[in-house]
């Protein structure tokens, strides 16, 4: 993902999630809530963001890419306890 100079409010990744959400895999689904209420960084946050953006415009190959550095994202801090 390219750099992006803007940081992105929880709320921000949120509404970006709700638009996309119907087409993400149920693994991404059913953690991103949990992951969410955790106080992700604001590099998360703007990881996130950016994984989300577009989704629905890119190829199943690149969907498949971001799917999985969704899941790391989003998996990270429930197995480090964080």
């Amino acid at each position: 993902m390219g750099i992006c100079k803007l940081d992105h409010t929880s709320e921000d990744v949120q509404k970006k999630y709700e638009t996309q959400s119907h087409l993400l895999p149920s693994n991404i689904r059913e953690t991103f809530m949990d992951w969410l209420g955790r106080n992700p960084t604001q590099l998360e946050l703007n990881e996130v963001f950016h994984l989300l953006k577009k989704y629905d415009l890119i190829t199943d190959e690149e969907r498949g890419k971001r799917d999985l550095e969704l899941a790391q994202i989003l998996l990270k801090k429930e197995e480090t306890g964080r």
